[in-house]
């Protein structure tokens, strides 16, 4: 993998904002790499397509854009939707997000990037949760 920080969705959705503030300083992670799983690029997906009016030709450049600076992108395995299921069942996760947590620890990574999760949390393999925007 490219390093040891992982990239929640909501990092690479800001990275193709325009208008937030928080815009800069993903282009910034980006920029430096780190790891993503297929989940964040379905997610980043969505979001591009319904909350910010993306076509479709402009989702594909971007996705492209992200494979290169985040590649190889993680693979979900079974094995990660039984340990994300774990971590669902042990730390109270939605499942969505912790199988960006399972996808993170199996990617290795010291830093889960993430708005969305517990600034400072510690995971089980030494994976820490720190808010890049906070």
């Amino acid at each position: 993998m490219n390093g040891s920080v992982f990239f929640d969705t909501n990092v690479v959705v800001y990275a193709f904002g325009t208008t937030d503030r928080r815009s800069v300083r993903a282009k910034a992670l980006l920029a430096e790499g780190g790891v993503i799983s297929v989940q964040v690029l379905n997610e980043f997906i969505t979001v591009t397509r319904r909350r910010m009016g993306f076509a479709w030709p402009e989702v594909r450049e971007a996705l492209q854009a992200i494979r290169t600076v985040c590649g190889p992108v993680m693979v979900l395995t079974v094995a990660m939707h039984e340990s994300a299921v774990a971590l669902a069942e042990r730390d109270g996760l939605p499942i969505y997000d912790a199988m960006i947590v399972a996808a993170a620890i199996s990617a290795r990574c010291d830093i889960l990037y993430s708005e969305d999760m517990q600034d400072g949390r510690v995971f089980p393999g030494g994976l820490t949760i720190r808010n890049p925007f906070g």
